[in-house]
């Protein structure tokens, strides 16, 4: 589960009222770290199944986690990369460390979150006021991390 100190993301937190909160909720571990009955399960379909897991700017869970997806069997994982987070200091130096942890498994890879000088709206939730922008970033991290 996502700690519950950890700020939501969300364009629309009025509309989607406490249902959106129920990712805080998802994991197979509690936020104290202690497995939920489901992990016991989860081992069984993860070599086919695969799992969605974002790894937060800088998170100092980045080790543990990628520890945890191997001992369940992972093998196929799908994450996120943040334009926004790209252009925060040592962010080429964090993606590239999370980019090689990650290589040993099947990984697509979303890239979401504009950064607010290049929002419609200065909001990380913001459609790119320029989309080739957003697609240079795009090819920039294909090129950057394929292999």
């Amino acid at each position: 589960d996502l700690p519950r100190a950890w700020p939501a993301t969300t364009r629309h937190r009025e509309s989607e009222g406490s249902a959106y909160y129920r990712h805080f909720y998802m994991g197979l571990y509690r936020e104290d770290g202690n497995p939920k009955l489901a992990a016991r399960r989860f081992a069984e379909y993860a070599p086919s199944l695969g799992i969605c897991q974002w790894f937060h700017f800088e998170d100092h869970r980045l080790e543990e986690g990628i520890r945890a997806l191997r001992d369940f069997g992972v093998r196929k994982l799908r994450t996120g990369l943040s334009w926004a987070d790209f252009e925060r200091p040592n962010a080429e130096r964090w993606f590239d460390h999370q980019m090689k942890l990650l290589e040993p498994f099947e990984t697509t890879v979303t890239f979401c979150f504009t950064p607010e000088r290049c929002g419609v709206r200065p909001h990380h939730t913001s459609p790119p006021r320029r989309p080739e922008e957003y697609a240079e970033f795009c090819a920039a991290m294909v090129k950057r991390y394929s292999n």
